[in-house]
């Protein structure tokens, strides 16, 4: 099965939102979900619920989640980290779909993968 992703709202750019969904990408945000003003951990956990790996700008907090998720023996349904102000929208749609088109949706859960690994 494919990634599924949830852009936190660091990361939910219409025109890349739009650019991967005109493309096949399932992509959900958290305003579309009406998870905006959310913790990291409420992204995280509906993320996981839904079935979907969050993509985030939040290196250091989400780092620290996934590591207290395992832990305590959660589970998420995968995390992909890239620093923010790197990459042009171009950019973060071609890796993410390089990911995508790699890794499946079973392969990614519980994992962290970073952006930068993808070029």
């Amino acid at each position: 099965m494919q990634i599924r992703l949830y852009f936190d709202e660091d990361t939910m750019d219409a025109d890349l939102v739009e650019s991967l969904r005109i493309r096949g990408v399932d992509v959900t945000t958290a305003k579309d979900a009406r998870m905006i003003r959310q913790m990291d951990d409420e992204h995280l956990m509906f993320a996981g619920i839904a079935g979907r790996a969050l993509y985030s700008f939040n290196i250091r907090d989400y780092q620290a989640l996934h590591a207290r998720y395992l832990s305590q023996q959660h589970s998420h349904a995968g995390i992909i980290l890239a620093q923010q102000q790197r990459y042009s929208l171009g950019e973060q749609m071609r890796r993410l779909l390089k990911i995508i088109a790699a890794i499946p949706a079973e392969q990614i859960r519980d994992s962290v993968v970073f952006l930068s690994a993808w070029g």
